[in-house]
């Protein structure tokens, strides 16, 4: 399993550069809400580029059951290499 620290740091990546936004610092309680134009077109985008960096397929089940930022890193740890 992909560790933690591991799963921030590359996600952090992906959420500046998917949001343009160097300043976004990751939480396990963020939510789309805490994110300027993290809406459902930019949700789209994210999913995207979480699957292009850890080179994964989520499907449309697991996205819908990710409540916040700490579900989608436990989620990515339990799938990534």
């Amino acid at each position: 399993m992909i560790e933690r620290d591991d799963v921030v740091r590359r996600l952090t990546a992906v959420f500046h550069q998917t949001f343009d936004d160097p300043s976004i610092a990751l939480h396990d309680a963020m939510t789309a809400a805490d994110v300027d134009d993290w809406d459902s077109l930019q949700h789209i985008v994210l999913v995207l580029a979480v699957e292009r960096e850890f080179k994964i397929r989520l499907n449309p089940a697991e996205v819908g059951k990710l409540e916040n930022v700490g579900r989608m890193i436990a989620l990515l740890q339990a799938k990534a290499a």
